[in-house]
């Protein structure tokens, strides 16, 4: 049985549209855009997720609000079941093969992050959006280390095994020991 703790939290269903089953949700990341392919999503029930097709997807940029149309889903009252619930994707169908620049940096909270000879660094604790200049928080124990959100320190991005692999600016590290 799938958890949650093996999904990325999208955002939540919040009514329906229309008499068809449409639904009105809102995805809480950065760019609700990078995932206008999406084919599937589950919709935590009852503590469980529950797998739902999707038939189509609109993504609307104003307060990253997303008309979905799911299979099976077909009138008002069928809709109005999912109402109120959370959205998760699974974790390996993130975008992580998308240049950084491009993917919601967000996904990887939590990953755990590894320097360019294997040496744990930490878990990534949250991101720190500054307009801009986005900044990972390392957080390993009380320590924290605040690296750039840019391609080009990182090496290698593992969704499975929720890992990534940073190559840090020369004496980056060295401010944190």
């Amino acid at each position: 049985m799938m958890k949650t703790q093996d999904c990325y939290y999208l955002g939540y269903i919040s009514k329906t549209i229309g008499f068809e089953g449409s639904l009105l949700a809102f995805f809480e990341v950065s760019d609700p855009s990078l995932y206008q392919d999406l084919e599937a999503v589950f919709v935590l029930i009852e503590g469980k997720l529950v797998p739902f097709f999707i038939d189509d997807i609109s993504i609307r940029k104003k307060n990253k609000e997303v008309i979905l149309d799911l299979e099976d889903i077909g009138t008002t009252e069928q809709a109005r079941f999912l109402c109120d619930r959370k959205i998760y994707l699974h974790r390996r169908h993130l975008k992580h093969n998308l240049p950084l620049k491009k993917m919601d940096y967000k996904d990887l909270t939590g990953f755990q992050v590894l320097d360019q000879n294997k040496a744990n660094l930490g878990i990534i604790d949250q991101v720190l959006d500054y307009p801009g200049n986005p900044v990972f928080s390392i957080r390993k124990g009380k320590k924290e280390i605040l690296l750039p959100v840019a391609e080009e320190f990182l090496s290698d991005i593992n969704p499975e095994k929720k890992q990534i692999t940073i190559t840090p600016p020369e004496g980056l590290l060295d401010l944190y020991v």
